[in-house]
């Protein structure tokens, strides 16, 4: 048994403490909530010129739940004008369900850099985050963006996308839920599949209750555990996430093999970092979907491919607080060559991104830098974008 990590002041103004996940989020008694880590709001900008060619926009996509949307439209979308259109990626951020944001620094940055790189029209989500609003709210709000992205109700995506060219994206959290999104496109389409073009996880967040081999050598504190987030951290997650409604051996962390088979998406991408305690679980994930074929009845042929992305030597989340070092470079390289990949070709099952040359370093200067940044207590209300200040957690 671990005893809980804590911060060295253990209550905060006399409060007594209900769950302590510090330094990812505390929990009082009085059912206020408190994050650690920030990361600075960021204003969407129609000025192309100082975001690498790339405009953003927000866009409410649903008052009642506040849940919203940033666009991220590159300068070659003119290009496309009347022609083809853009690839459009739905990407949900990570920040294990319960912190992080789209319009927060760390993911505006990782979004527009994409949207620059694979020359495609990003869909960033802002959704409701727990505990405030527990499993299955996020799944909602992503599903909620999907249809409403596909609609090509707004006029940048009326006009610049390509919905034949959809993808699902996600870190972390992120890649769970874009998972499940995949998911529910497979059944809720008027009985019908959803054409989704290809599903991206990039460390995402599966577990289970047994441990398995990788995870039993991170078991315990001692030198050479996991050096970002340990498995017994870990199983605390998604109990709490869902308001205790659920424990390890749930279905949405643990996918069964009748709902990978089912899942109508013919490309997949699994993105795992050598150091990460989730490593093992990506890759099982990746090897099981590649075990069942897609379901598309409509195809002489609907073989699934996979393709795996180690990056050697790293940790989890690593490409988002250090972006410039090459194995970063490296990495969002792959996610290009895979969106962009060319009609009747493939790319190699398993790629490895090699040992990085220098450690991990925060060469921002506030990523992980740890901080006490108040409190969120709910989503906004009446559907608008409000520009608050996020308190993050760079692991989920």
């Amino acid at each position: 048994m671990h005893a809980n990590k804590t911060s060295p002041a253990n209550e905060k103004e006399g409060r007594d403490i209900s769950v302590d996940m510090y330094p990812f989020i505390r929990k009082y008694k009085d059912g206020s909530i408190e994050r650690f880590l920030r990361s600075p709001f960021v204003l969407a900008s129609s000025d192309q010129g100082g975001n690498r060619g790339v405009a953003t926009r927000d866009v409410v996509v649903d008052k009642a739940t506040g849940v919203s949307v940033r666009l991220f439209l590159p300068s070659r979308a003119a290009e496309t004008a009347g022609r083809n259109g853009l690839p459009v990626v739905l990407y949900v951020h990570g920040g294990s369900f319960c912190t992080e944001s789209a319009f927060g620094r760390t993911y505006h940055r990782y979004a527009t850099s994409l949207a620059a790189s694979a020359g495609v029209l990003v869909v960033s989500v802002e959704y409701r985050l727990a505990p405030e609003f527990p499993i299955p709210a996020a799944y909602d709000d992503a599903w909620a963006a999907l249809q409403w992205a596909l609609s090509l109700s707004d006029p940048w995506l009326a006009s610049y996308a390509d919905p034949a060219r959809t993808f699902l994206a996600g870190d972390s959290a992120g890649g769970n839920i874009v998972y499940h999104t995949a998911v529910r496109a497979s059944h809720e389409v008027n009985d019908e599949m959803m054409d989704i073009a290809g599903l991206i996880m990039v460390h995402p967040y599966f577990w289970g209750a047994k441990r398995l081999p990788s995870e039993l050598a991170w078991a315990d504190d001692s030198e050479g555990a996991a050096a970002v987030f340990p498995p017994y951290g870990v199983d605390r997650l998604w109990p709490f996430v869902t308001a205790g409604l659920a424990g390890n051996d749930d279905h949405r962390i643990d996918p069964p093999a009748s709902e990978i088979k089912s899942l109508a998406c013919r490309r997949v991408l699994m993105a795992v970092a050598g150091k990460d305690t989730l490593r093992e679980r990506g890759l099982d994930l990746a090897a099981r979907m590649r075990d069942h074929d897609a379901p598309w009845p409509w195809m002489m042929q609907g073989h699934r491919e996979v393709t795996v992305v180690e990056s050697e030597g790293e940790d989890h989340g690593f490409h988002l607080y250090s972006p410039l070092r090459a194995t970063s470079k490296r990495l969002m390289g792959s996610i290009v060559e895979f969106i962009n990949q060319r009609p009747n070709s493939s790319l190699a099952n398993r790629m490895v991104l090699g040992v990085p040359t220098t450690p991990f370093k925060d060469v921002f200067g506030y990523g992980m830098a740890m901080k006490s940044w108040g409190t969120r207590s709910s989503m906004p209300r009446n559907g608008a974008a409000v520009p608050w200040t996020r308190v993050i957690n760079i692991f989920f």
